[in-house]
């Protein structure tokens, strides 16, 4: 078992003690379910619910190059305002990332999923660690009594979706973060602003009747 399943088997089990188990990655190979990727009712979202292209990110909150395209990818999300997009926790990088996987999953109970994701992907350099993660999260507004209950009661919620988030990743073949799933477009790199703003251009044309 290579370290990114293992890490994958401590997100989908380290709040569900009674959960754990191991799997290898042809156990985990199936068929893409692109419903599934798509309408996952227990992904957050940001942008338009109803926009005409809808953008899956496949990120770890210690993958410097997710943070570095994340400013860029919320600024179009936020001036398109037509523009879906999906996150898809996929901690894989490091024990620390699947705690912030877990905590920000946790706050969407209260409403606060993304102003974690934010705080925790503002966090400069790669190998976070927990405490690090932990103070950025407290600088937040979040009811950290709650977050801390919600994380306990919803464990095994929380730990199906991103078991579900690896499946998805593995019937995929995603290597590594980050990965955008832009209408028809898979993107394996970080992208600045004009290059998300031209694969979601390209996404649009492809989606066109040609007359």
């Amino acid at each position: 078992m290579n370290r990114r399943q293992i890490l994958w088997t401590l997100a989908a089990t380290a709040s569900v003690p009674a959960m754990a188990h191991f799997l290898t990655r042809s156990a985990l190979a199936e068929a893409i379910d692109v419903d599934a990727i798509l309408h996952d009712p227990e992904a957050p979202e940001n942008g338009n619910p109803k926009g005409d292209v809808t953008i899956v990110a496949f990120f770890d909150y210690n993958c410097p190059f997710c943070k570095r395209a994340e400013p860029d990818l919320e600024k179009l999300v936020k001036a398109e305002g037509n523009i879906r997009l999906v996150y898809k926790d996929w901690p894989i990088l490091t024990e620390a990332s699947v705690y912030a996987a877990q905590m920000a999953l946790a706050a969407k109970y209260q409403g606060k999923y993304q102003q974690i994701h934010d705080a925790l992907m503002a966090i400069p350099g790669p190998k976070i660690p927990k405490e690090q993660m932990l103070a950025a999260i407290k600088a937040t507004s979040i009811d950290l009594t709650r977050l801390d209950a919600d994380l306990k009661a919803h464990g095994a919620d929380i730990a199906g979706l991103l078991q579900r988030n690896h499946k998805q990743a593995d019937s995929m073949g995603l290597q590594g973060t980050p990965v955008y799933l832009i209408g028809p477009l898979k993107v394996a790199q970080a992208l600045d602003y004009d290059g998300f703003k031209d694969a979601v251009a390209q996404a649009r044309a492809r989606a066109k009747p040609r007359s």
